[in-house]
């Protein structure tokens, strides 16, 4: 019985890597991204506004999953009775940490460009009401954020709207508050000329909004073939430990086995950075 549970471990042991390592790198669904960019989360509407949402008030903290390598790196190194996986999880916790942020950085950015439209589409509204364009810009942004002191000062005390929107519009993803203070210097005060502008700002924000949406779903199928492609070595051990040919020992235990493993990290990590140079490349164009 005990032989039994010595060769069938590893297999488990693999297959929790590889499932880990599936939910690090597969990150959430579009869909949910996309509308947890569009509502906020909850709650978050009622107190900061569009306007807070813009100046990222809002902000949601995951746990540290990067740490969860170094645990995954354990069960491995146990299970070949190595040092080396545990070494190799650690030193994965700071690439993947990067990774997650800037996965992070992405969310806040759509979070921040969705805040402008609806900021559009709520002062626009706000003014077609009849309101003056201080108190749509004002009405639009309810519990004063703390975000955006700068907007809502020069709004609230007549001070120079459109530069605090050009200084605003420095956030990442926020840039279309230059095209909203472009309109707001260009009204001059005007409700009615302010509204079809902002209208239009939005208008043009949905547009490049949809044109970026889509070309995601269109790399979607591309990212998950190439990571498929970087698991199928994990399914190779995984077979090998089911067939009995103890590939752990033989990778982390012999002159030939880690040879093999230093070369197949390498062309792990060339065939990842290639993929990852190409959809950065389509996202620039």
């Amino acid at each position: 019985m005990s032989g039994e549970v010595t060769a069938v471990a590893p297999v488990y042991g693999a297959a929790l890597c590889a499932g880990a390592a599936v939910v690090l790198a597969g990150g959430r669904r579009p869909a949910v991204r996309r509308a947890r960019a569009l509502f906020g989360a909850p709650g978050s509407a009622a107190r900061t506004g569009p306007l807070g949402r813009v100046a990222g008030a809002v902000r949601t903290r995951g746990a540290r999953r990067e740490w969860w390598c170094v645990p995954a790196g354990a069960a491995v190194g146990l299970l070949g009775a190595s040092w080396l996986p545990l070494l190799a999880g650690a030193a994965a916790v700071p690439l993947v940490r990067r990774r997650l942020r800037g996965r992070e950085r992405r969310a806040a950015e759509d979070r921040r460009a969705a805040a402008v439209i609806e900021l559009c589409a709520a002062v626009s509204g706000g003014l077609r009401a009849g309101r003056q364009p201080a108190e749509a810009l004002l009405a639009a942004a309810p519990g004063g954020p703390a975000g955006g002191p700068e907007v809502l000062a020069a709004a609230r005390f007549g001070g120079d709207v459109p530069a605090a929107l050009r200084g605003a519009a420095g956030e990442a993803g926020a840039q279309g508050l230059a095209g909203v203070a472009a309109c707001w210097q260009a009204a001059a005060g005007g409700g009615a000329g302010l509204a079809d502008g902002l209208d239009r700002v939005a208008a043009a924000l949905r547009a490049e909004r949809d044109e970026r949406d889509e070309l995601r779903a269109q790399l979607a199928g591309p990212r998950a073939t190439a990571l498929l492609l970087a698991l199928l070595p994990v399914f190779g051990l995984l077979m090998g430990t089911a067939l009995g040919a103890s590939p752990l020992r033989v990778l982390l235990h012999t002159p030939a086995g880690l040879l093999c493993l230093a070369a197949g990290c390498l062309l792990e990590w060339a065939g990842l950075a290639w993929t990852g140079r190409i959809v950065r490349g389509a996202h620039a164009r």
